[in-house]
């Protein structure tokens, strides 16, 4: 299921940039929280300038996820080219270099990327360069897993503290990782970052503004829609070979539905956690795009009374 099903907008509505008056030959990024938008303004974009849609959602790359991570639908892979979704298997490790790394052939070929999605640190990492850090050995990382959160961030230098979300496990625990396996600080490797693979000034860049009274709605929306699409037919077909610790269990609704096919909890309470974790997604990804892409074009909402 894409970005933007069949929905009844909201009393607000995106002001989009007028498609055709952008250019042909210059990359497009399009970033935005869950539910916003963007899926639809860049088949706009591939179907009036052409292009092949890039994925830059961190779980759009997985297997076995499709409805419940909104990869594009077969109608939207009819009207565009897409790249990089699904591509990953369900149970494998991916990291934002392994993104970059399957991201660079599409800023080099033929076709004009639109590279699209909610995970600000591909953009970030796409835009600005990534530092060269060498993998966490599996000791470190079970070591990290063990340890509540007030413990990592204690554990953490003051200029890496202040750059990261405190309140995102998986950001800290990354920076204790970093500081544990290397001696040094995720804010030191981060200041030796190379440059990146592509400027902000080479590309066209957008970012929806989606206020929560406006978003809200529409996740609650879409998700009813995944459960009328099949999405519980999918979280069955995964049930098997379920766990949680897989970097594609991560997907918003994924713990919620097995946990009701488990029998844990009614569907019901599994579509309210699903919507309550999807809110609060969003709302780490407003703060990511509002911190880290103020010098991209932002696309505002507007009452529409």
């Amino acid at each position: 299921m894409a970005d933007d099903s069949e929905m009844t907008m909201p009393a607000t509505t995106p002001v989009l940039p007028d498609v055709r008056q952008i250019a042909p030959d210059r990359p497009v990024l399009i970033a935005g929280p869950t539910a916003s938008g963007k899926s639809a303004l860049a088949l706009a974009i591939a179907e009036s300038g052409g292009g092949v849609i890039v994925n830059a959602d961190a779980l759009q790359v997985f297997g076995g996820w499709r409805i419940l991570t909104a990869r594009p639908d077969d109608s939207d892979l009819a009207r565009a080219s897409h790249a990089l979704y699904g591509h990953v298997h369900y149970d494998a490790d991916y990291s934002v270099g392994h993104w970059l790394r399957d991201v660079a052939p599409y800023l080099a070929g033929d076709a004009r990327p639109i590279i699209v999605g909610g995970t600000g640190l591909y953009f970030t990492a796409l835009t600005e360069g990534l530092a060269e850090i060498p993998p966490t050995p599996p000791a470190v990382r079970q070591e990290a897993d063990a340890l509540p959160l007030p413990a990592l961030i204690a554990a953490l230098d003051p200029q890496t503290a202040k750059r990261i979300d405190l309140n995102n496990r998986a950001r800290v625990q990354r920076a204790w990782e970093v500081l544990h396996a290397t001696g040094r600080p995720l804010a030191d490797w981060q200041d030796d970052t190379p440059a990146p693979l592509l400027p902000l000034s080479q590309a066209e860049a957008f970012v929806f503004d989606a206020p929560k009274d406006w978003l809200t709605p529409r996740i609650e929306q879409r998700f009813d829609l995944m459960l009328a699409g099949g999405a519980l037919e999918e979280a069955r077909a995964m049930l098997p070979q379920w766990n949680p610790a897989h970097l594609s269990s991560k997907a918003i609704g994924a713990p919620e539905l097995i946990a009701h096919l488990r029998g844990e909890m009614t569907l019901a309470d599994a579509r309210a956690a699903a919507i309550v974790a999807t809110r609060q997604y969003a709302k780490r990804q407003r703060t990511w795009f509002r911190a880290r892409m103020r010098n991209w074009r932002v696309i505002p909402n507007l009452s529409t009374g």
